[in-house]
């Protein structure tokens, strides 16, 4: 077992990333900085509000909406699931950074919740003129380093604010052309 690997397992840390991989994925990237993948998801409804989203090859992503809002309960609902890929993709980001940096990740929790109203009930209830989906959204992140005063880490969550793809899609327009 590598040191890394035994200080993981004695004090909690998170499982390393692997820094050489995380390294080329950096020079690859400042090599083409122009590049665009396009990321595809085949969403299938299966009965009431459930649905099986297929990504890549992996088993069906399942999205559903809770009792009140006529579902099985048997997943997040799509606003939830928004909040989820946002705060996997500031983790991410941030362990990644982390590692980057050559810190040692002790503890990485992010909490979310956003406001939004649904009483437009997916444009069969009240449609008059309201704000649609979330109109706020707070991250708190409970993020401990070893070594790495709180500042730090206060600096490294605003970089990768500014960098998650995911965060920028919550902050920024996006062109979205829905077609029959």
């Amino acid at each position: 077992m590598t040191a890394v690997a035994q200080k993981t397992v004695l004090t909690g840390c998170l499982a390393p990333i692997d820094k050489d991989g995380l390294e080329q994925l950096i020079i690859t990237s400042k090599a083409n900085p122009k590049v665009i993948k396009t990321l595809k998801c085949k969403t299938v409804a299966e009965g009431k509000f459930r649905h099986a989203n297929y990504i890549r090859n992996l088993p069906p992503y399942i999205v559903d909406e809770p009792p009140g809002l006529l579902g099985d309960d048997t997943a997040p609902n799509p606003s939830e699931a928004s909040l989820a890929a946002l705060g996997s993709c500031l983790a991410v980001g941030l362990h990644a950074n982390a590692v980057h940096r050559g810190w040692i990740v002790n503890k990485l929790e992010l909490q979310l919740e956003g406001d939004l109203n649904i009483t437009a009930v997916w444009g069969t209830g009240d449609v008059s003129e309201k704000p649609v989906g979330f109109t706020d959204v707070r991250v708190k992140v409970d993020m401990v380093c070893e070594g790495v005063a709180q500042a730090e880490i206060d600096a490294l969550v605003t970089h990768v604010q500014k960098w998650s793809p995911v965060a920028n899609t919550f902050t920024r327009p996006v062109n979205l052309e829905v077609s029959a």
